[in-house]
């Protein structure tokens, strides 16, 4: 994914409201904004990683509608996190008591928290080294399961606080923990 960076903070600063009006006024373009202010414009995926966005969607959706412990998100949720950095994940999921802790108005604009779980799906053209400190600054920013998958190299990266990232290379599943329970994710279908 190709990435520009725009830093206007010589020009203004841009507070979290004209930030979500930005982004409403162009939804035709990807923005995040990282913890310096730096606006970040994103290029779509193609149809490969999209489709196995889908399906890894699909997955955890059944799995969410299935035990209703939490909310789901796609690629378009931008999240406000602690840090003052708005994120989007791949894949997003809120344990559902801390989504309802939320006013409508932080449900309805960039919600004003870090997920419990995130997955960033890297996509051909994507940084892996960009992937990999957007995985830790979720973690830091209280993310308690982040999970970076990378097709071409058939690997998993597991973050979690305090620990070092594990990495699988080519696991037949994985297991969502105590963060997410009795969630395993086949990669069968990922793998092709």
């Amino acid at each position: 994914m190709n990435i520009i960076t725009l830093d206007l903070k010589p020009l203004c600063a841009i507070d979290d409201e004209q930030f979500y009006q930005l982004c409403r006024a162009n939804p035709e373009l990807k923005f995040e904004r990282n913890a310096n202010g730096e606006i970040l414009i994103m290029s779509p995926t193609g149809g490969e990683t999209g489709n196995c966005n889908a399906e890894l969607l699909i997955e955890f959706g059944i799995w969410n509608r299935q035990t209703k412990l939490g909310k789901l998100f796609d690629s378009s949720t931008c999240f406000k996190l602690p840090n003052g950095a708005n994120r989007s994940p791949d894949l997003a999921w809120v344990k559902v008591e801390r989504w309802d802790g939320l006013t409508a108005t932080e449900k309805e604009k960039f919600p004003p928290l870090a997920p419990d779980f995130v997955l960033e799906l890297k996509s051909p053209t994507d940084h892996l080294s960009t992937l990999q400190a957007k995985l830790e600054e979720y973690i830091e920013n209280g993310v308690k399961l982040a999970w970076l998958i990378d097709r071409e190299t058939n690997r998993v990266e597991v973050y979690r606080p305090g620990r070092d990232k594990q990495v699988f290379e080519k696991p037949a599943t994985l297991s969502g923990e105590e963060i997410l329970p009795g969630f395993v994710l086949s990669f069968e279908e990922i793998w092709k």
